[in-house]
């Protein structure tokens, strides 16, 4: 027969261990506690590209033929200023060569009365007020003569441009005097027009 005392003291020892067992399963970590979180995708800022600026003199020169009437004039046109020193407060100098055809030719002459220049500084969202005009009027009469093989030559310069500006379209108007007959002193007036794009270079803070 089991003594009293006997099972007092296992009910004692089994009341003992639960309660050694039940701090242990309460301290555990949370099942959920363990799971790896997935954090925020941090915000993103679209940082806008500036649009490329067309440059008719990244190449160092251009060539074009220009057409009044009956004249074909081929214009070369280049900057002994290179173009990383083309900077809003810089004069920015532009050459030209011209030399022209007639179509038909029948023995008749060419001339330049005048050559003109003007400049627009600009950006991508402003046009800017011209530059004063730059005019080379003939000095001789009825003109220049620049029926090949004769030739014409000048510099012309942009002057200060705002220092928002990126660039700058340079208008170029050259007015012919066509002799109407080889012993004419009539003449028919022709004109051409050209146009050049060219960067602005960022102004150098230091």
């Amino acid at each position: 027969m089991e003594r009293p005392g006997s099972r007092r003291r296992a009910l004692s020892a089994a009341l003992a261990a639960l309660v050694v067992v039940i701090p242990l399963v309460g301290c555990g970590p949370a099942p959920w506690a363990a799971q790896a979180t997935t954090p925020a995708p941090a915000p993103t800022t679209a940082v806008p590209v500036p649009t490329p600026v067309s440059n008719d003199l990244s190449g160092g020169s251009t060539q074009r033929t220009l057409t009044a009437g009956a004249v074909s004039a081929a214009v070369n046109y280049w900057s002994t200023l290179r173009m990383d020193r083309w900077t809003p407060a810089a004069i920015k100098p532009i050459s030209l060569s011209m030399v022209t055809t007639i179509t038909p030719n029948d023995g008749q002459k060419v001339y330049l009365q005048r050559a003109t220049m003007t400049a627009i500084p600009a950006n991508a969202s402003q046009t800017f007020a011209p530059l004063d005009a730059q005019v080379d009027q003939a000095t001789v009469s009825p003109g220049y003569l620049v029926l090949s093989p004769y030739s014409y030559s000048n510099t012309f310069n942009v002057g200060t441009v705002p220092a928002e500006a990126t660039y700058v379209t340079v208008q170029f108007e050259y007015d012919f005097l066509v002799q109407t007959t080889p012993t004419s002193t009539e003449f028919a007036k022709q004109t051409a027009s050209d146009t050049l794009t060219i960067a602005i270079a960022a102004q150098n803070g230091g």
